[in-house]
């Protein structure tokens, strides 16, 4: 037991020989014959003090190695909870800018989809903006001007012989909360860590993406013949998120669709009962 510590000789490098005469969680008092000394406990052991008894040295530092390790999981957790802290912080000035930053009302994006893709897209949960297509900046990926944190990604396909009438929505992510479109380099938009969905094949068949988006021009006509992003109007999304939380069945899924279209809607400054019907190219045949 440490309390043994009393009256155990030690060695001090410059007061000589000692005696533990007084002992603390803290700290220890040792009388030298120069007078008595007081040292932090167990920190001066192994640096200024030794002592004599081997088995009691043992039980010292072991008891200064605890220490130490204490020491150390205070640190990481006090740096864990400084990050918290930056991060609230941050989400906190997000919040306020995005209150008086005016939103675009076409600020989501729809991603047409390749076969061979789409399981990349959704283990990495990130999708390619494209690359431009000509001029100076030729061959470099692309930038949506439009993509911010109150943006949805939604990702789309059709099979090479499939009408485009078909095309099925395959899933649906949120924009990751630190994603900068200006400092936005490789051309990869990342979901955000917690709003992200994917649509099983039976759920994708019931989710028709022409059941929503309309050509304004030409309401009828249900085309898509190049390109891989078109924008998307934020009510679109909208209802395309809560028509996918009366779809989820297993209840757990269900509730992380709910809270996904709920956090879409505040992003967006949407009323959720204000959402009218889908009204897309597919409703108006």
């Amino acid at each position: 037991m440490l309390a043994d510590l009393i009256d155990k000789q030690v060695v001090h490098k410059i007061f000589g020989k000692g005696r533990v005469v007084k002992f603390r969680d803290s700290y220890i008092g040792i009388n030298f014959p120069s007078g008595n000394k007081k040292f932090v406990f167990p920190d001066a052991f192994g640096t200024y003090l030794t002592l004599t008894d081997q088995k009691m040295a043992k039980m010292v530092q072991k008891k200064k190695k605890e220490c130490e390790e204490e020491k150390q999981r205070l640190k990481e957790l006090r740096a864990l909870q400084s990050k918290k802290r930056r991060h609230l912080l941050a989400q906190e000035r997000n919040i306020a800018r995005r209150k008086t930053q005016k939103i675009h009302p076409q600020s989501q994006s729809v991603f047409w989809c390749k076969e061979q893709e789409q399981d990349s897209i959704f283990e990495r949960w990130d999708v390619f903006i494209g690359v431009i297509k000509s001029g100076e900046k030729q061959g470099q990926p692309r930038r949506l001007a439009r993509t911010s944190q109150n943006s949805a990604c939604l990702l789309t396909a059709r099979e090479p012989d499939m009408p485009e009438r078909d095309r099925r929505i395959l899933g649906v992510f949120m924009v990751n909360e630190t994603f900068d479109n200006k400092t936005n380099v490789n051309g990869y938009i990342p979901a955000h860590s917690k709003y992200r969905l994917r649509l099983s094949e039976q759920e994708a068949e019931k989710m028709l993406f022409w059941n929503y988006y309309v050509n304004k021009k030409h309401p009828h006509r249900m085309t898509w013949n190049t390109g891989r992003h078109r924008y998307f109007d934020n009510i679109w999304m909208a209802q395309i998120l809560r028509d996918i939380v009366s779809l989820k069945e297993d209840p757990a899924e269900q509730k992380s669709a709910r809270q996904f279209f709920e956090y879409f809607c505040q992003m967006n400054r949407i009323k959720k009962e204000e959402i009218p019907e889908t009204d897309g190219a597919l409703m108006r045949i």
